[in-house]
């Protein structure tokens, strides 16, 4: 994920979090400071979310969050179509580590605190489809055993009393590295989509970060419409 890729996700987060409760985001200069990158690249970003529909900039005024710009799409993707009875996942790896200056931005943690990394295969059908990396913070889950990492995270966050709001989910094509092929056993050239996912409590608390990389994927949603947002984006 390139710096640009990773400012524009995170203010997402943080503006669907109300963080920002005077809709309006801190300068170009504060920003900079804040994510540790030039001022170029946050106008990069900045004009990227305009062009989204997600911003206002007003010249010698601001940076606005436009009020009505939350839409909530309904994804079918190739592994979702799949009934649960059908996927499998195997656990590659599972531990216990320090937060990395960008976990504890997407998390929200102090200097100290760590959070669970995991790998794991998703299979359809015994055939492998995905390879998912993930981090959840431990604050949130003190326990977590490859017995809940090969069955269901969402079931999990639930039993642990939490309850899941939204998921913020980007798409990418991608050339598959040889460690992936091996993985998959595919051929050199196997279309792949990595799809980066950040998971919301309704508290507005992300709970999980997981970037998947998964062969043959396609992707088809319904995403509501109105004529407000199409005039905003045409003006």
């Amino acid at each position: 994920m390139t710096k640009k890729e990773f400012i524009i996700q995170d203010l997402l987060c943080k503006i669907y979090q109300d963080q920002f409760s005077d809709g309006k985001l801190p300068n170009q200069r504060k920003l900079a400071e804040m994510y540790g990158v030039s001022r170029f690249t946050i106008q990069q970003s900045i004009d990227v979310m305009e062009e989204m529909g997600v911003l206002d900039v007003i010249q010698g005024s601001g940076i606005y969050i436009r009020k009505k710009w939350k839409k909530n799409p309904m994804i079918f993707n190739s592994l979702s179509r799949t009934p649960y009875e059908r996927i499998e996942s195997k656990m590659l790896k599972l531990e216990k580590m320090k937060a990395t200056q960008e976990e504890r931005q997407i998390f929200q943690l102090g200097e100290d605190e760590a959070v669970w990394y995991f790998e794991r295969l998703r299979l359809v059908d015994f055939k492998i489809q995905q390879f998912e990396v993930s981090k959840l913070p431990v604050s949130l889950f003190p326990n977590l055993t490859k017995e809940i990492v090969e069955g269901s995270i969402q079931n999990f966050v639930a039993d642990s009393g939490y309850r899941i709001s939204h998921y913020m989910t980007s798409y990418r094509p991608i050339v598959i590295d040889k460690k992936q092929m091996d993985l998959f056993m595919c051929k050199k050239g196997t279309p792949a989509m990595l799809i980066q996912n950040r998971g919301l409590l309704e508290d507005g608390r992300i709970f999980q970060y997981s970037e998947v990389t998964s062969i043959d994927y396609s992707v088809s949603y319904i995403r509501p419409y109105t004529t407000e947002e199409h005039r905003q984006k045409n003006s």
